[in-house]
């Protein structure tokens, strides 16, 4: 480390990914984290450099739920860090889904400076040919109270609060970002991939910033200062991450994507050599219901949070919806709060989600005035690709889960355009991931 200091001598230090997806670290030795993290913290602390050390670990043995994993290592090392270690955490317990409750290590470790990990490139939001606006998913995780989600905006105790270290008085904060810059001409495939990229740079120095302001900001450097033009667009960008967890994975769904390039529906999918890499391992559809029990009666993940985060979240009747299926396992019939059964509202989600791209295309249709012919008609291609993927995952997945429910799909929705066994034998060779 002397000799690296003396050739870089504002080296800012390590971060480490270690003992996760078969990757070595110090479990492998006997050791845990905080020894790992803590010896290289040690050998570079003389220069004032910092350890930033992942929180994202699932080892080889397969849990009883895998979100579990990085509390059960890491709440137990609360303290044992060096003053010039940092943990990363991802925004939630699983691994980027298009909506995940916020992780409950936010909250858990006080005497840890804890980093955010968000994921600006859109993995599994539909890679480049999707327009999702991510502002409104970094401020959903940011403005979360840890201890009692139930309030909206505290400002005394939010995870923005726990990252910036005003919380527990840290000096050392951080905000990381899976970045989405590629080897595309304009840097992020989609043009409006750039505005995530942006996004996220202005929330890491202001969180208070909303979503709408980031949005206007971009619009503005990026295609036009008309009010007609920045309003129009301002809200198809804020519409669009919902309408993406609509179509893809409503109602707390998660993982249930292609595997290995994570491109597609395939809620099917149950070869994958561990049990937890496999889309019915998190769905859990039978012919009772559907979800992930996670309460005291399931794999008790929700005893990780904060009691007054456990109790919301275990109650149905307080439990938002959008994470209704991330924590429980209901039926088919469940009463949802517009007063359709479970299974009616996932229909109706899904087509919602489809509706919404549709309604985008008609918005752009309308921009050709603004926008130079060839951003106009790159994004217009995009939004076909996008609507044509919309209606790829609700038909994949409703036909799937059909065949548990039981049910009709209601008369007043578009009916799937092929068999499920079209969608069940769709290959992708040549997916960016793929491995081939």
């Amino acid at each position: 480390m002397d000799e690296i200091y003396s050739y870089i001598p504002d080296f800012g230090g390590f971060l480490v990914k270690a003992n996760s997806e078969g990757q070595p670290g110090p479990q492998d030795y006997g050791r845990t984290h905080s020894d790992g993290a803590n010896m290289l913290a040690d050998v570079i602390s003389a220069h004032k450099g910092i350890v930033i050390w992942r929180a994202f670990v699932y080892s080889h043995e397969i849990p009883n739920d895998r979100i579990k994993q990085a509390y059960d290592e890491f709440k137990p090392l609360d303290g044992s860090f060096r003053k010039n270690v940092m943990v990363q955490v991802k925004n939630g317990p699983l691994d980027f889904q298009p909506r995940e409750p916020f992780s409950p290590l936010f909250g858990a470790m006080p005497k840890t400076p804890l980093m955010m990990e968000f994921q600006i490139t859109q993995e599994y939001l539909g890679q480049a040919t999707n327009l999702v606006y991510e502002a409104p998913l970094f401020n959903e995780v940011l403005k979360a109270d840890p201890f009692n989600p139930q309030i909206k905006n505290d400002r005394d105790s939010t995870i923005a609060k726990v990252i910036d270290g005003t919380l527990d008085n840290h000096s050392l904060s951080g905000i990381a970002g899976v970045s989405n810059i590629g080897n595309d001409i304009n840097w992020t495939g989609h043009p409006f991939g750039q505005a995530n990229w942006y996004a996220y740079g202005r929330m890491a120095w202001n969180y208070d910033l909303s979503s709408s302001t980031i949005a206007d900001e971009w619009i503005r450097q990026t295609f036009s200062n008309d009010r007609s033009f920045v309003d129009s667009i301002k809200k198809l960008m804020i519409a669009s991450r919902e309408a993406v967890v609509n179509y893809m994975t409503p109602l707390g769904l998660n993982h249930i994507m292609g595997y290995g390039h994570h491109y597609g529906p395939a809620p099917w999918y149950d070869k994958a050599p561990r049990a937890d890499w496999n889309p019915v391992y998190f769905h859990r559809a039978d012919s009772a219901g559907i979800g992930f029990d996670r309460t005291s009666t399931g794999s008790n993940a929700l005893a990780q949070y904060h009691p007054a985060a456990d109790i919301f979240f275990t109650n149905l009747s307080t439990c938002p919806e959008e994470y209704l299926l991330w924590f429980h396992h209901v039926s088919w019939n469940y009463k949802m709060k517009s007063g359709r059964t479970l299974w009616n509202e996932l229909c109706y989600k899904y087509n919602e989600g489809v509706d919404t791209v549709r309604w985008m295309q008609t918005v752009w249709k309308n921009m050709e005035k603004y926008v130079d012919p060839e951003r106009y008609n790159h994004v217009r291609m995009l939004l076909n690709i996008q609507e044509e993927e919309a209606v790829w995952w609700r038909d994949a997945c409703l036909l799937y889960f059909q065949t548990f429910s039981k049910m009709p799909l209601p008369a007043n929705y578009e009916k799937p355009q092929h068999a499920l066994e079209y969608y069940e034998n769709l290959n992708f060779p040549y997916a960016p991931g793929n491995g081939k």
